[in-house]
């Protein structure tokens, strides 16, 4: 029923209908909208406003990012901040040999084509544990995680079997980037590669750019998890890391990049342009073999 018609009912005119609904319908509105962003906001305590703007949107809401962000700074709903402290958890100075960067101009066009590695320290209430993870490039999940109370090469080395054990690789058709530290370096770890048929890829020299999406990764986990979590021990933390990694990075957490996607679900609904099959076969043939093993590594 058109509005002329219902004032004609009510016996109001137009223009007092309309003056009623300017002084109260859209504050209405806007305390609605108000307590959505709010719940968002405590729901998701580390995401900015164009990520609260696509759940607003997902709820069913028209609103740009411009409104989202005023109501945010209205209401002092600010994004909670990282730690900027990091031990160092790379050597690189060591007799291993240090593998050419092969991701620097590789884009991923499916899964299974390149994979970027890195590790990471995560802070107990008196003392620090470590963790190393695999991401697939192309859908930026975690395909290979591991936590450990050490650096050695098993850590990387656990998380690795863990990656091969939950994808399938094609041989000669997947590039495994890294830093060069020696957990990465050392003669078990490219003799798993090497085993698979992956090829090894290293960070140039003082270039953490080079691994930009591990970076991120990290820096998401950090802010995300991490940060102001009271860890009672090493099973607590690989507890909740876990939980966060498989229920909500995996599965939940929207990326920009993804276009709003979770990374199960990109690599559900987007699927590559080419797949790993189509790849060459022929990447490990003019790469040196290295010479030597070792079964247990130290930093």
């Amino acid at each position: 029923m058109e509005i002329e018609h219902l004032c004609a009912l009510m016996g109001v005119s137009r223009a007092s209908y309309y003056r009623h609904w300017e002084a109260h319908e859209p504050k209405v509105v806007e305390t609605e909208l108000r307590d959505l962003v709010q719940q968002l906001s405590l729901a998701n305590p580390h995401g900015g406003y164009r990520l609260i703007t696509e759940l607003v949107r997902r709820a069913g809401w028209h609103a740009n990012s411009k409104r989202i962000r005023r109501i945010r700074l209205e209401d002092n709903l600010l994004c909670l901040k990282r730690s900027p402290f990091r031990p160092a958890t790379t050597h690189s100075r060591h007799s291993w040999i240090l593998w050419p960067n092969l991701a620097r101009e590789l884009k991923p066009m499916d899964v299974n084509q390149l994979w970027v590695a890195d590790i990471t320290y995560v802070r107990l209430a008196e003392a620090f544990v470590y963790l190393a993870v695999i991401l697939d490039a192309f859908s930026r999940k975690v395909v290979g995680w591991a936590m450990a109370d050490h650096l050695r090469a098993e850590l990387a080395i656990e998380a690795l079997r863990m990656a091969l054990a939950s994808r399938t690789v094609v041989a000669g058709g997947l590039v495994h980037h890294s830093d060069r530290g020696v957990q990465y370096a050392c003669g078990d770890y490219i003799a798993l590669l090497r085993a698979a048929g992956i090829q090894p890829s290293m960070s140039r020299a003082a270039c953490p750019t080079d691994n930009a999406q591990a970076e991120s990764f990290m820096k998401t986990l950090k802010t995300e998890e991490v940060d102001g979590r009271p860890y009672r021990n090493l099973a607590h933390a690989k507890e909740e890391i876990g939980r966060f990694i498989e229920g909500v990075y995996n599965r939940q957490r929207l990326h920009s990049a993804l276009d709003y996607l979770s990374p199960e679900e990109f690599e559900t609904t987007r699927p590559g342009l080419w797949t790993a099959q189509a790849q060459p076969t022929a990447l490990l043939t003019a790469i040196p073999r290295p010479t030597a093993a070792t079964t247990t590594v130290t930093i």
